[in-house]
């Protein structure tokens, strides 16, 4: 492997302390400012000082991101690239790939410059404009092999009406940061605007609600109530906060219009971005990106998967605990939010549970791989970009929703079987794998064996633990999910009984109505069946020309699951008529009994309270 990854592999494999030997070492030193930010544009300059003479300088982009598991060239938005001396004479520079510099001599310090460009506001990428700046680190700044112990100080040079939302440490100078190391300093999402901050002690713990927005104070003081509410809910099923490396954690919130919808868990800190307002239901929305990554906290930041340590910022990440990490959190978040009362139990049925639910039994991927493979795909779906089209209709399912509906069918059965529940095993994965914990890193990171045995600890039954991962983990078996809510008196039903369907595809009426089948059709769909797939156009439907939705439906509605109906269609330039046989759709809801029309057992409803209400104190 190439020098410069070994070294890498080195210095991150170490001790990840902020002791005395870091101390003593020079910082990194960053600065930035935003003279063009109006385009898009921020001027970063990075000084290396005490550097070994006659050696050169290796200076890195990040090609991945903590959070994120494919790879996402942050090289790509940097340009006007220099260095010079401590006296600002140029230094010669090659540029041996596309995401690293070599300045191959020098007198012992060297000033990197460049400009970078970024106009996406979320939790991977850097979005600047004339109103903010929401950056997140690995997209913004550059990093040098053997440097990765130091400490690094960064500068923010910003107008007089922004601050910073960070969990950086602030020092005694107004606008300068610090991070104890690399991992630190490219874990810390920093937010540069007219913040508005709302902050209360929590179990000894400074919690920051740091929030960029257009809305009014009165709605912002509602939110941070409701975030209160999630905070003490989470903490509660870990038998409290963690211990935060400077007793602080930040919420970075960017809700503004030219946000993207998007949530990015970090140590002390999460960023959370979208363009929806904290009003007409926007609050709520993005309550549940706050509930999802403050669980984050324990599971995945300080309870980490032993394949995503130490992280790599030079390559794809990929973890076979997926489901875990982020499936377990997706069940939680919403969980949370129906602990902290923002949900009812109605609205939690439908809109947590019938999620998981129904992707889980109709998605075609989850009949035919496990949630450890769906994990090992990350480095092809998170976020990862590509043109040419793919299979995952029928062969993936999110790791967030395959694990989510794991978890939620362990917890059921937990409950059910063995007089405990996911709580007290997330306890146990936390007591285990998360304290104590030391110097910024995890106490030990755990492999999916640890999880099996410790499942067999908090059921006292090894046999049960082992079936479990072997059936539900390493293998497919789609949970009993309607015999599981049965004690909760929640119900699995359809939830357009009856309505004829051609399948799952995403139709598309194009603007010269033309209707198109967008996606890949899915496996025992009525337009698999019949040959048909992405990019196919439905012309005609018993005959008749399909000229618009209303048109569609109309001639559909004449239908009942079982009918075969004659449908013209065109497939690469070729007119043909297919014979289609209609189905049910098959979409799933979850409704409480009540819902259902029927009158919930004191056993059921209050199995249903011991699981949903709230825990806190």
């Amino acid at each position: 492997m190439p020098k410069s990854t070994v070294s890498l592999l080195l210095a991150l494999a170490g001790s990840l302390t902020f002791g005395t030997e870091a101390l003593a070492q020079a910082p990194v030193r960053y600065a930035l400012s935003f003279p063009n930010a109006a385009h898009h544009e921020a001027q970063v300059q990075v000084t290396f000082s005490e550097l070994p003479t006659g050696q050169p300088l290796r200076v890195h982009m990040a090609r991945s991101s903590p959070g994120r598991y494919a790879l996402h060239e942050f090289a790509k938005n940097i340009y006007d690239v220099r260095a010079t001396d401590a006296q600002g004479r140029p230094l010669p520079l090659t540029h041996p790939d596309p995401y690293s510099w070599t300045v191959p001599a020098h007198q012992g310090t060297v000033q990197f410059s460049y400009t970078l460009y970024g106009d996406r506001t979320d939790g991977t990428y850097a979005g600047i404009d004339a109103q903010h700046a929401h950056l997140n680190i690995p997209a913004t700044l550059a990093y040098a092999d053997g440097l990765e112990q130091r400490p690094a100080e960064v500068r923010f040079d910003v107008p007089t009406d922004w601050q910073v939302a960070t969990q950086l440490q602030p020092t005694g100078t107004a606008g300068i940061y610090t991070a104890p190391h690399l991992q630190y300093l490219m874990d810390s999402p920093t937010s540069l605007g007219p913040q508005k901050v709302r902050s209360w002690q929590e179990q000894g713990k400074t919690i920051e609600l740091k929030v960029l927005h257009d809305g009014t104070d009165a709605e912002l003081d509602a939110y941070a109530e409701q975030t209160k509410k999630v905070v003490k809910e989470a903490a509660a099923i870990f038998g409290g906060l963690p211990d935060f490396d400077f007793g602080h954690y930040t919420f970075v919130a960017d809700y503004l219009p030219q946000a993207s919808g998007d949530g990015m868990e970090h140590r002390n800190s999460t960023s959370l971005t979208n363009p929806r307002p904290l009003r007409n239901g926007g609050a709520l929305d993005n309550l549940g990106t706050v509930s999802h990554e403050f669980f984050h906290a324990w599971n995945v930041e300080r309870i980490r998967p032993r394949d995503l340590e130490p992280f790599r910022f030079d390559q794809a990440n990929m973890s076979n605990s997926l489901w875990f990490a982020e499936g377990f959190t997706q069940y939680y978040g919403d969980l949370l939010l129906r602990r902290s009362g923002a949900y009812s139990d109605a609205k939690y049925a439908a809109e947590g549970l019938s999620f998981l639910v129904n992707d889980h039994l109709n998605a075609p991927g989850a009949k035919r791989f496990s949630p450890v493979h769906m994990s090992q795909q990350a480095p092809f779906v998170d976020a990862a970009a590509a043109i040419d089209p793919n299979n995952r209709p029928n062969t993936y399912l999110s790791y967030y929703t395959i694990g989510g509906a794991k978890a939620l069918a362990l917890d059921l059965e937990l409950r059910q079987r063995f007089k405990t529940d996911l709580d007290a095993f997330m306890r146990a994965v936390w007591q285990q794998h998360g304290q104590p914990q030391r110097d910024f890193a995890p106490a030990r990171p755990y492999s999916l064996a640890d999880l099996q045995r410790i499942l067999g600890e908090t059921t006292r039954d090894t046999a049960f633990a082992g079936r479990f991962f072997r059936e539900h983990i390493f293998g497919h078996t789609l949970p009993d999910f309607a015999a599981l809510l049965a004690p909760a008196g929640m119900v699995v039903r359809k939830a357009h009984a009856g309505r004829p369907s051609l399948g799952a595809a995403r139709l598309q009426f194009s603007p010269t109505n033309q209707l198109t089948i967008l996606s890949a059709t899915m496996l025992g769909d009525a337009l698999y069946t019949a040959g048909l797939d992405r990019n196919d156009q439905l012309l005609k439907l018993d005959g008749k020309d399909i000229k618009d939705q209303k048109t569609f439906d109309k001639l559909l509605s004449k239908h009942k699951p079982g009918d075969v109906v004659q449908v013209e269609v065109r497939s690469r330039g070729q007119v043909r008529t297919v014979p289609v046989t209609l189905q049910e759709d098959a979409a799933l809801e979850v409704a409480t009994a009540e819902q259902a029309g029927q009158q919930p057992t004191a056993e059921q409803l209050a199995f249903r309270a011991a699981w949903l209400n709230g825990k806190a104190k």
